[in-house]
């Protein structure tokens, strides 16, 4: 008999959301490695490695802590850990985790001063800079920026708001979410004077989700030693002290550990630089595709525009999520959804992690196939002209040869 209500699909699933991105075999097979005694030497050995050679993805010299948790658990420990009830922070509202991250700050009595955005670009740095200058009491504890908005696919100039912050004279923390541009998209958490970074492990990484991390400043070492918002598990002073030997305040999670060391040496292998500059490759060959096909991309300042991910406005009257169900069904492909205000507006085609030219090109015909099978309004040829981005070859050109 049939196999009725089961996907009997042959050949592989192109997961080609925003995160978690696909693992590659060298991680998953680190990943099978036996459990150890996590009080051992053999241990010890390991949390250095992957501790010390967190830094270089960062770019850093000073501590990153290493979480069993979500990106969401990093965020909270930026929070306590610099924060107390009462304080106020300065915020940019780039998206939908931008709000959740001002939503876990309201939650711990933090006041958010929510600058409005229009979740078509990232942080405004003379905004930020002018509400700085404002603050004449300095009642601003921290800034706090989303580098790569992933409901949106706008990332944020971090450098420019560094600058911004320095303008302004303002002596507030600068903290930065990472979690889906560490390892895609250049990132310096010394050079930019970021205080505290927070990142997860299932972005650029390639890992499961599973880690969550905070690089941190000496200054923000310094705050966490006054500031008076509770903790126990997030609690930097004793991760730091424990981290010195190689170990953990409690029980880690040693083998995403394992698969942490692997994703270490590839990109080491690759080279930080040239891991950007495939992300870079990758997203304008996406940004070709989706002009071609005659569609918006949701992020309007070419210049902020994702390395990470392509966010994909849908035409007027036709629902994103009917399209994604039906590109999935037919065509085994996972598409990012809208999220927040964009929901059902917008499709995300994720292009991070382990992604080369061949299996973007995959996923773009999955899609271009699933725009016409959900009687989408486009015009054909976006796969053509992300062959073209990739070869280099002006793509009018290509457009008119095509049309001869």
């Amino acid at each position: 008999m049939p196999n009725e209500g089961k996907n009997t699909m042959q050949g592989r699933h192109f997961l080609h959301i925003p995160g978690p991105s696909p693992i590659p075999d060298r991680i998953l097979r680190a990943i099978a490695m036996p459990i150890i005694d996590h009080r051992s030497a053999e241990f010890a050995a390991l949390g250095r490695h992957v501790l010390e050679g967190s830094k270089t993805v960062f770019k850093t010299k000073q501590p990153v802590v290493i979480y069993p948790s979500s990106g969401t658990g990093a965020w909270e420990a930026a929070i306590v850990n610099t924060l107390s009830p009462g304080d106020t922070v300065l915020m940019a509202e780039t998206g939908h985790f931008a709000t959740l991250w001002k939503q876990i700050a309201t939650r711990f009595g933090i006041e958010v001063v929510f600058t409005p955005g229009d979740w078509r670009h990232g942080a405004d740095p003379a905004a930020i800079e002018a509400t700085l200058a404002e603050d004449k009491g300095r009642r601003i504890k921290a800034v706090m920026v989303v580098h790569n908005e992933t409901s949106t696919g706008a990332t944020s100039r971090i450098a420019e708001i560094r600058k911004a912050i320095d303008a302004a004279g303002h002596p507030a923390l600068f903290m930065v979410d990472t979690i889906s541009s560490l390892a895609s998209v250049d990132y310096r958490h010394d050079e930019w004077q970021v205080d505290v970074t927070v990142s997860g492990s299932q972005k650029g990484l390639m890992l499961p989700p599973g880690l969550g991390f905070n690089a941190i400043s000496e200054k923000a070492l310094a705050a966490s030693k006054t500031n008076t918002l509770p903790r126990s598990y997030w609690d930097w002073q004793e991760m730091v002290k424990i981290n010195a030997n190689g170990f953990f305040p409690y029980t880690p999670a040693t083998n995403l550990l394992y698969g942490l060391k692997e994703a270490l040496a590839m990109l080491q292998e690759e080279g930080l630089d040239n891991v950007f500059a495939r992300h870079e490759r990758l997203a304008a060959a996406c940004r070709a595709a989706v002009k071609a096909w005659g569609l918006e991309v949701l992020c309007q300042n070419p210049a902020e525009q994702s390395p990470v991910l392509t966010a994909v406005l849908m035409p007027p009257s036709h629902d994103a999520d009917r399209f994604r169900k039906v590109a999935l069904e037919k065509y085994n492909i996972s598409l990012g959804s809208g999220l927040g205000k964009v929901a059902g507006k917008v499709f995300r085609i994720g292009h991070l992690g382990e992604c080369n030219e061949l299996s973007l090109l995959g996923a773009l015909s999955g899609v271009e196939l699933g725009l016409s099978a959900a009687g989408v309004p486009h015009r054909s040829g976006g796969v053509a002209a992300a062959m073209a981005s990739f070869e280099g070859k002006d793509q009018a050109n290509v457009a008119t040869a095509a049309g001869a």
